[in-house]
């Protein structure tokens, strides 16, 4: 009987192929420069294009996919960056979404940058492990958890979790957020070195500006909160507070985006280090300068001001190309 498995399962690989084979190409273009005078942040500046392809197919409302993504960072050698592996399952209705694998990270997560900085996108591409989201008429819930490191003798055990949602009333909106990184040490003890844990949430209540022009927006503020600990070495977890708002305008190609916080500074792993800060200013300047249904061109201008004395810039030009069937 175990013989006649393989032939099996190659026939339905293949029959379900035939049925409805599929592709995705993505080529993205990264410049993003980074002055920060004030050292309150690291100055960089990234510069590099990232392809990304998928292969599978779908049968009813499954679907599995394979493929690579490669991120070359100029002035850099071809292999610096390691190929990432893309192979996940998804299951899709009008309802609910489900992911298992290692599958693509943008548009699924869209975390405040105080808790998940931007740069995840460039280094960190896919999300490996587990993803779903539920929808309802009035809004939406999902959850996720992204193994980040898988221990060895010198590598740490270390995974990232969180949820994020929203529920609506006409143009109300109130927002959550969860966020938690465990990470843990290597199978040889490091001496000195102990177990780190890191969470964090916020909640937030907003407006969302809706008419039949080109004008579109929302505004929204609340709670963020953080606690870390370092075990064996703080007193329990170090908490802070803070209110954060944002505010986000478009008008046709062009748009604002402002954020505001000030209470006390967080500790978040994988977030922006100007929310460390107690007080922190950020507005972007967009330009959507390519607004095609498989293309997307946008530059902004970023202005950051530290703890109300300095005043730091940035600059990001990204294009993304997307293709497939």
């Amino acid at each position: 009987m175990k013989y006649l498995l393989l032939p099996a399962l190659m026939l339905f690989t293949i029959n379900a192929f035939a049925q409805k084979f599929e592709y995705n190409v993505t080529w993205e273009g990264i410049g993003d420069n980074r002055e920060f005078f004030s050292q309150k942040a690291h100055s960089q500046t990234i510069l590099g294009s990232r392809g990304a392809f998928e292969i599978g197919t779908t049968i009813g409302n499954h679907k599995i996919r394979g493929g690579i993504s490669e991120l070359y960072e100029f002035g850099s050698e071809i292999d610096f960056h390691k190929p990432k592996l893309t192979l996940y399952y998804q299951y899709h209705d009008e309802t609910k979404d489900f992911y298992f694998g290692s599958f693509p990270r943008r548009g699924l997560i869209d975390f405040p940058l105080a808790m998940l900085t931007d740069t995840l996108l460039y280094y960190r591409p896919n999300i490996e492990g587990i993803y779903a989201e539920v929808r309802w008429d009035w809004g939406k819930q999902n959850a996720f958890t992204d193994w980040t490191s898988r221990q060895t003798d010198v590598k740490r055990e270390a995974f990232l979790a969180g949820a994020s949602g929203e529920i609506s009333y006409k143009n109300f909106f109130i927002e959550n957020y969860l966020l938690m990184f465990h990470n843990a040490g290597p199978a040889i003890d490091i001496p000195d070195d102990h177990i780190k844990d890191y969470l964090g949430y916020s909640f937030m209540g907003g407006y969302r500006f809706k008419n039949k022009t080109n004008f579109t927006g929302h505004i929204k503020g609340g709670l963020l909160s953080s606690m870390f600990r370092e075990r064996s070495v703080t007193d329990g977890y170090l908490t802070a507070n803070s209110f954060l708002a944002e505010l986000v305008v478009r008008y046709k190609n062009y748009g604002v985006k402002s954020v505001f916080h000030s209470g006390k500074g967080h500790h978040f792993h994988f977030g922006d280090r100007f929310y460390a800060l107690d007080t922190y200013w950020r507005t972007d300047l967009n330009w959507f300068f390519i607004n095609y249904k498989n293309i997307k061109g946008r530059f902004n201008l970023s202005f950051h001001l530290v703890d109300g004395n300095d005043l730091d810039q940035s600059q990001q030009l990204s294009i993304i190309y997307v293709f497939g069937s």
